[in-house]
């Protein structure tokens, strides 16, 4: 039986924000069976973003795996990453698992894979799915060549790969988080 896939997922982290989307499609075979899934969370009250990319029973797993670690290490986005691939690695059922993930926030973008890595891109672009490469290659040269903000370019780069990649659609959702967002928090508490 044919596999579902068909995922596109990309952040870019520009002037304080970091923006996340995730295309809508999924695809069995060569059939488009959905154009709307929704393949990118908001954790932590909106601190947080996540995107992910993979068998979707397995990029579920994880997710509630890296939802607990986050819990636990009180937000800390690169303790939580590095504790979550430590036990992928070591966990016999979670190491057969087939996903990728990117977690954003507001400071920083990092890659999770199963293969035991946590990466923070160079130019704070990531991109992962089977039209990852070529919405980070859009996503970078918009960042390098426009003044267009973060949540845009994640827009127009899911857009661009749409028009190239057959398992990417254009439906995009994006979800953003800014160092605004976390002072307006603090203000809130000061009340």
């Amino acid at each position: 039986m044919n596999r579902m896939h068909g995922t596109t997922i990309v952040a870019v982290h520009r002037d304080g924000i970091s923006a996340l989307a995730g295309d809508g499609q999924v695809t069995l075979g060569d059939t488009i069976v959905k154009t709307s899934a929704i393949k990118v969370r908001a954790l932590a009250d909106g601190a947080v973003l996540t995107g992910f990319a993979g068998a979707t029973a397995d990029a579920f797993t994880l997710l509630e795996k890296f939802e607990s670690y986050l819990s636990s290490s009180k937000n800390n986005l690169l303790k939580a990453s590095v504790d979550m691939v430590k036990e992928w690695r070591t966990d016999r059922v979670l190491r057969n698992l087939e996903a990728m993930m990117i977690v954003a926030d507001a400071e920083r973008i990092l890659m999770i894979s199963g293969v035991g890595d946590v990466v923070s891109p160079d130019d704070q672009v990531a991109a992962t799915g089977s039209g990852g490469p070529y919405a980070q290659a859009a996503a970078l040269a918009l960042l390098k060549n426009t003044d267009l903000s973060a949540e845009e370019i994640v827009r127009k780069s899911i857009e661009i790969a749409a028009s190239i990649d057959i398992y990417t659609s254009g439906n995009a959702t994006v979800l953003t988080v800014s160092d605004q967002d976390e002072e307006e928090d603090d203000t809130e508490d000061k009340a």
